[in-house]
């Protein structure tokens, strides 16, 4: 059965198929929740934050499908699309299909969750009916843009070049990646700099956003390449 077309039943999800909700107000999470069972999920998680999302699907493993929100309350302060931090992780998993369904419209995060590799971007002041439609076609292996945000989408990608790369890194960012170009595992780096192995992990996943790739050695050929770190 192809995932992006309904069943006969009308159901959008294939037979068994499992989903994750994380979303900070319980009212979102619910109603998700109910709506992706509408559409055939036979189990839907929730989590409140990034953490409990990362334990939740640590324990279930890979599902069908997670829709997330960007802006999170745990994620690291005065960090925008924190919830794109969960990325990297899902995908290393094997996690298919990670939707993004927030209030957040701002160009550069827009970006950053299409280049982390979202397979929709959905607001959730949009119809019920986009909603629909934007998880049809991500679960079809497309990739979809809400009508909503096509103006924050072509402003991130004509201000991408300027906005993200390896001239942006923080300070701490360029630290970090310092010591990965090392070979330093992420236990190593955070007794170094005096931070968990979870957190480092989260910035990694933010440097990953700002230069494109998840790849620790591409990360670093880049950073090397703009002469961040020698």
């Amino acid at each position: 059965m192809t995932l992006g077309h309904p069943r006969a039943d009308g159901a959008l999800l294939p037979p068994d198929a499992t989903a994750l909700v994380v979303d900070p107000a319980p009212l979102v999470r619910e109603a998700l929740a109910a709506r992706l069972r509408a559409l055939g999920a036979r189990d839907v998680e929730e989590a409140a934050g990034l953490e409990e999302a990362r334990v939740r699907a640590h324990v279930s493993g890979p599902r069908a499908l997670c829709v997330l929100d960007v802006d999170l309350p745990d994620g690291a302060p005065g960090t925008d699309g924190c919830g794109l931090d969960l990325l990297p992780e899902l995908q290393a998993d094997g996690w298919p299909v990670v939707v993004v369904l927030t209030d957040v419209t701002a160009p550069a995060v827009v970006r950053s969750a299409f280049l982390a590799g979202v397979q929709g971007y959905l607001l959730k002041s949009s119809p019920l009916a986009v909603l629909t439609e934007g998880l049809q076609v991500a679960l079809g292996g497309e990739v979809y843009a809400d009508p909503g945000i096509a103006s924050s989408l072509a402003l991130g990608l004509t201000r991408g070049a300027s906005d993200d790369g390896p001239s942006h890194l923080s300070a701490r960012e360029v630290d970090i990646l310092r010591l990965v170009a090392e070979g330093h595992t992420n236990k190593e780096i955070g007794d170094l700099v005096d931070l968990s192995a979870l957190t480092v992990k989260s910035h990694l996943a933010r440097i990953a956003r700002k230069l494109g790739t998840g790849d620790r050695a591409h990360m670093v050929a880049l950073a090397l390449r703009s002469g961040v770190i020698s």
